[in-house]
């Protein structure tokens, strides 16, 4: 019996550990060494909109400066490497064929309407689910939160009424209020939630005077947001929620999965520490199941959930405040 046996999506997973999308399975090996360390599911790498869009643009700008050339040259147009939706899709499927565990499909488009045309794409290729990655960066002092949710959930009720795969979406902590954004989510027939997106932020270089992109991967402890979320949303009737962000050894799933998680993405942890790090976090998890006396996952899932804590109160406003009015009291001999 394998005790780590959860579902992702409505997907049924050998391993609650599920790669989150990386540049790391642009390289085939990676692709085997995850499926040997044990990953219940990967996520493929985004396919997105603005890329294609930016490719489009450089191409046909490119060709364009080819067209006043003379007669003697030896070929019309020179040698381009435009990676456009078509090749990220024929990538998809293949990697779908040479897989032994769920691929999912990730999608982060700009239009309404050509969200549900890349879904549809994605679909095609085979994969067994599909993942909306949502991240709207506010541009506009006029564009109020409310037209911005109500645009997202015109996408998702499109995507989920055209394609027959499960699909799932990719969240942000950055909503006036994230459950009732949940709530209304839930009710457009998605098969799960992942909490949360890490996004890239620009920085600046002291000395050149110019932007930075620094990589951003996640630091421990970043999976705490997600925790009390995934707390407050076991046993709502939300489908399955996914809990990702700085959830960087075993005893992070374990915590996670206490809260009501039902599985959990991962990937800088992956780039720190190694793709064999799916594997001791399976053997960690094993090992505290064994300890507790425990046989599968749901026998100890949101046991400290908001439902079933015996103190609720941890997921209110009321913990930060008893917080506030211990702090100038004695921690392991310091005053914090």
């Amino acid at each position: 019996m394998n005790k780590l046996k959860t579902r992702y999506m409505g997907l049924e997973l050998d391993s609650p550990v599920v790669v989150g999308a990386c540049d790391l399975i642009e390289n085939p090996a990676n692709l085997k060494k995850i499926e040997k360390a044990g990953a219940g599911a990967l996520v493929y790498k985004s396919l997105f909109e603005e890329q294609v869009k930016l490719e489009e643009i450089r191409l046909s700008n490119l060709l364009e400066s080819y067209n006043e050339r003379n007669a003697e040259m030896t070929q019309v147009f020179p040698g381009t490497a435009y990676a456009g939706p078509e090749e990220f899709l024929e990538k998809l499927k293949r990697v779908k064929q040479n897989m032994g565990i769920p691929v999912i499909g990730s999608l982060n488009a700009v239009f309404e309407n050509t969200w549900v045309k890349y879904a549809q794409g994605i679909e095609q290729t085979g994969v067994d689910g599909l993942e909306l990655n949502f991240f709207n960066v506010p541009f506009s002092f006029d564009k109020t939160s409310t037209e911005i949710e109500d645009e997202q959930i015109r996408i998702v009720q499109q995507v989920v009424g055209t394609v027959k795969i499960p699909v799932s979406v990719k969240l942000s902590p950055y909503y006036t209020n994230l459950l009732n954004f949940l709530s209304r989510l839930n009710k457009t027939g998605i098969h799960g939630v992942v909490l949360f997106n890490k996004f890239f932020q620009p920085d600046v270089d002291l000395d050149q005077m110019k932007h930075t992109s620094p990589w951003n991967l996640s630091h421990e402890k970043e999976y705490r947001l997600a925790l009390r979320y995934s707390g407050l949303l076991f046993g709502q009737g939300y489908g399955d929620v996914i809990a990702s962000r700085g959830i960087m050894e075993g005893d992070d799933v374990i915590k996670l999965l206490l809260a009501g998680a039902q599985a959990v993405q991962v990937a800088s942890t992956l780039y720190k520490n190694g793709i064999e790090r799916i594997e001791e976090m399976n053997s960690s998890l094993t090992a505290w199941m064994n300890y507790k006396g425990y046989s599968a996952i749901d026998e100890f899932r949101g046991l400290l959930s908001r439902e079933n804590t015996v103190n609720p109160t941890i997921y209110k406003r009321a913990q930060y405040i008893d917080m506030m009015l211990n702090s100038g009291k004695l921690v392991g001999g310091e005053t914090v």
